[in-house]
């Protein structure tokens, strides 16, 4: 047995001893307190097992390429596999129970003009490894989905060398039964830029928990990110970012959509360690009720343990403009029409955050399939 091998292996051990230890996250841990994942398993309502499959639907040039579920894993990914960003229970789970992942790399020097596309169609736990390396860059679109009745469980791991640039979309729309959780960690060296938008269209469950550690100066993460909920969705996108060193720089855009009987839910910490003077954080949620038994349960939270800081953060939650909908309907459009366009006004500014038009129209495309069930149910 190589000594890849046997280093993958023992984080697997690791991670299944870990997971053990700790148990399926339930809702008395603090940061899963909206969302009941241990519920749902008890009382047996999805399969936790399945399969993962994923597709490149195009792969640069330049940009290289490794199925997790092989044996003989090369140096890059032995280093980096289960050793980024915090670990927590599900993240462990995904380690442990692997069904399949993938690995890209993006060698040193490389600027990767045209977007790579990775479709991940997993029914059980998958990892996804995404490694750029010194004054590279890459704009990487990956879509999720999932089958009803069954669990699906996403670890991905991101390393971003000196000024490397990731530019990343993420875009789940899984069954209406389906469950999914998934653990997103990015490390950032000198200089690296990570600009993150995170689509989620409903699910039975979802649950997306970010990690960045902004390890060293010049370091940015812009994250933004859309719901768009119809009856019996549940969305929760947790985040963590920790300024580690000095002068670097977050700001987070989150805008959800709730309509029916759904739920969406928004939890971002920000942490700025001891000595990371001169670190800059702006974070914002913002949610809109299109309904009566609509939820919403924004938690943005500030730790700041340095000097010489600008950090602010803000939440907000609300239904449609009765004034702008009546403003509408007396200029003759009719009332579902109405609703739609301000709705889709408040979305705008965080789908603008993408910066590939080309991906921010299909984003758009995916808004506009979502937007009539998550207003069926409204009133």
């Amino acid at each position: 047995m190589t000594a890849a091998v046997v280093s993958r292996d023992a984080r697997r051990a690791e991670a299944l001893e870990s997971f053990r230890e700790r148990g399926m996250p339930h809702r008395r841990f603090e940061h899963w307190r909206y969302s009941d994942l241990r519920a749902i398993l008890d009382a047996g309502q999805v399969a936790q097992s399945g399969t993962a499959a994923w597709r490149i639907e195009h792969l640069p040039e330049g940009v290289e390429l490794f199925d997790l579920a092989e044996p003989d894993a090369p140096e890059w990914v032995t280093q980096k596999l289960g050793a980024i960003g915090a670990r927590p229970t599900m993240k462990e789970a995904s380690l442990a129970f692997a069904d399949g992942g993938v690995a890209l790399r993006v060698p040193r020097g490389r600027q990767i003009a045209e977007p790579a596309r990775l479709q991940i169609s997993s029914t059980g736990n998958v990892r996804v490894l995404l490694v750029l390396e010194e004054e590279t860059s890459l704009t990487l679109m990956e879509t999720h989905t999932g089958d009803a009745g069954l669990l699906r469980n996403v670890g991905v791991e991101i390393a971003l060398a000196a000024r490397a640039k990731l530019s990343h979309v993420r875009s789940a729309a899984s069954a209406l039964k389906s469950i999914s959780v998934e653990h997103i960690g990015v490390i950032e060296a000198h200089g690296a830029q990570y600009c993150a938008h995170f689509a989620n269209f409903g699910s039975r469950l979802s649950r997306t928990e970010l990690h960045i550690l902004l390890q060293e100066e010049d370091a940015e993460a812009h994250l933004s990110g859309v719901n768009v909920l119809g009856d019996g969705g549940h969305a929760d996108l947790t985040s963590h970012v920790e300024h580690v060193a000095g002068n670097t720089r977050s700001t987070q855009l989150f805008k959800k959509v709730a309509g029916g009987h759904s739920r969406a839910v928004y939890q971002g910490k920000i942490t700025v360690r001891e000595g990371a003077n001169g670190s800059d954080s702006r974070q914002t949620a913002k949610a809109l009720l299109l309904g009566g038994r609509a939820e919403a349960d924004l938690k943005p939270e500030l730790i700041i343990f340095a000097d010489d800081v600008k950090c602010a953060h803000g939440a907000a939650v609300g239904d449609l403009d009765p004034e702008s909908l009546f403003y509408l309907r007396s200029r003759g459009i009719r009332e579902t029409e109405a609703r739609h366009m301000l709705i889709r006004a408040f979305l705008e500014d965080a789908v603008a955050e993408i910066g590939n038009e080309e991906l921010r129209a299909s984003l758009w495309h995916d808004v506009e399939h979502a937007l009539p069930h998550a207003m069926r149910h409204s009133s």
